[in-house]
C-alpha cells in the first residue's frame, strides 16, 4: 500500500495476521510434543512450517505498519496523539473504529499468547539442559565437563544440539 490508508486492506491485513499467529501457536504446541517424544523428524518437519508461516507473517506485518503510519501522514484526516493507534482511529465512524479496535486487540492478545508459549518451550528447553549438564558431571565429575565420543574425539562443550535418546 506503500503509506495509503485503506480501511478495508487494513480490516484484511489484521485478520491474516491473526490467523497466521493462531497457525503459528498451533503448530509450536506440535514442536513442543515433537520435542517431548524426541520425533526430531517431526521437529524439523514443524520447525520449517513456523519459519515459511514467520516469513508471511513479517510481510502481513510490513503492511501493517506501513498502513498504520499512514494514519498519521499529511493525506491523512487523522493526527496521532502520542502515537496512539486508539487516539488516531477516533475520528472513524463507530463501525470502523470498533471493527479496528476489535481486530488490533486480538493481534495484541495473539501475539503476546505466542509469545508466552515460546518463551514457556524455552524454559524448557534450558531446563532441560541444566539437568543434562549435571546429569553428566554427576556421572562424571572428574571428567571437569569434557565428554568424548565413541572413537576418541573431543565432544563440543555446546549442550544446545546434544540429543539424548533413553529416559533417566
Amino acid at each position: 500500500m506503500n503509506g495509503v490508508w485503506n480501511f478495508e486492506h487494513c480490516i484484511s491485513v489484521l485478520t491474516g495476521e491473526i490467523e497466521l499467529l493462531k497457525k503459528i501457536s498451533a503448530i509450536q504446541e506440535e514442536v513442543r510434543q515433537a520435542v517431548l517424544k524426541r520425533e526430531w523428524d517431526e521437529f524439523d518437519e514443524k520447525s520449517a512450517e513456523i519459519n515459511s508461516l514467520s516469513e508471511e507473517f513479517s510481510v502481513l506485518e510490513k503492511e501493517r505498519v506501513d498502513l498504520f503510519s499512514a494514519l498519521s501522514g499529511p493525506d491523512s484526516p487523522l493526527t496521532i496523539e502520542e502515537g496512539s493507534f486508539y487516539a488516531s482511529i477516533m475520528k472513524f465512524p463507530d463501525k470502523e473504529r470498533q471493527d479496528l479496535s476489535r481486530l488490533y486487540r486480538e493481534l495484541k492478545m495473539e501475539t503476546t499468547r505466542v509469545q508466552a508459549l515460546n518463551e514457556s518451550f524455552l524454559d524448557y528447553i534450558n531446563d532441560t539442559k541444566t539437568l543434562a549438564t549435571a546429569y553428566i558431571e554427576a556421572l562424571n565429575p572428574s571428567g571437569g565437563g569434557v565428554m568424548y565420543t565413541r572413537t576418541g574425539s573431543k565432544v563440543s562443550q555446546d549442550l544446545r544440539s546434544m540429543v539424548v535418546n533413553n529416559s533417566f
